[in-house]
């Protein structure tokens, strides 16, 4: 991975590396640090290039898992790792399923990119994510419309490991400076809202790692 704001600056990030570029995503790594709110860089397979200190402190609980670890790939973290459902809230309809419609449109542009089809082939060998990535996730986009599918913009549940903060809700908001997007780089930050008051929530029980019930096309 390139950057990650307060770790190790291993190797430059793939594109045009001059050094004013270097020097952009250096600086840039010190402004998403100082944010409050978890932000992170992805590239189109959802490797993560930057991500703060909120945002790692978001993902703190996450285990150990040999490809899908939240500061490596958000993607793989999203679909793959056990502990997923821990933290995003409404795991599968506000966060798999939409993430899936994204790697499905990422596939159909990149569809040669290796690491893209090394997460096709991880779906496929799970039979209940394969379903609904092939039969379900079209249903679903036709039920909800093409605009819940977006990123930007979209509230989602999350439980946050801070209990002041506790079960709460996030807004997603896309915003890319031109010199990411030359990159081929985005940026996504999770603006955290006020924690939900729900004291008679009951305990939740552990969620697997994949999708549990898709709806499919009748």
């Amino acid at each position: 991975m390139a950057f990650q704001a307060g770790g190790q600056r291993p190797a430059p990030p793939p594109g045009p590396a001059t050094p004013e570029t270097q020097a952009y995503l250096q600086d840039y790594t010190v402004l998403l640090d100082a944010l409050p709110f978890p932000s992170l860089v992805v590239d189109h397979r959802w490797d993560v290039v930057l991500a703060n200190s909120a945002f790692r402190t978001l993902f703190r609980c996450a285990g150990p898992h040999p490809t899908a670890m939240p500061d490596d790939n958000f993607l793989r973290f999203v679909l793959f790792h056990p502990d997923a459902a821990e933290i995003l809230g409404e795991h599968e309809s506000s966060w798999c399923l939409p993430m899936l419609a994204h790697f499905s449109a990422a596939l159909e542009r990149h569809g040669h990119d290796p690491g893209l089809q090394a997460v096709r082939r991880d779906i496929a060998q799970d039979p209940i994510m394969e379903a609904a990535y092939r039969q379900g996730l079209p249903h679903w986009i036709r039920a909800v419309g093409a605009r819940a599918v977006e990123h930007d913009g979209a509230v989602r549940p999350l439980h946050h490991p801070d209990p002041r903060r506790g079960t709460t809700e996030c807004r997603v908001v896309v915003e890319t400076p031109p010199v990411l997007e030359e990159l081929g780089y985005t940026r996504l930050t999770l603006v955290l809202r006020e924690p939900r008051r729900s004291p008679h929530r009951p305990p939740r029980a552990r969620a697997a790692s994949h999708l549990r019930v898709v709806p499919t096309a009748e």
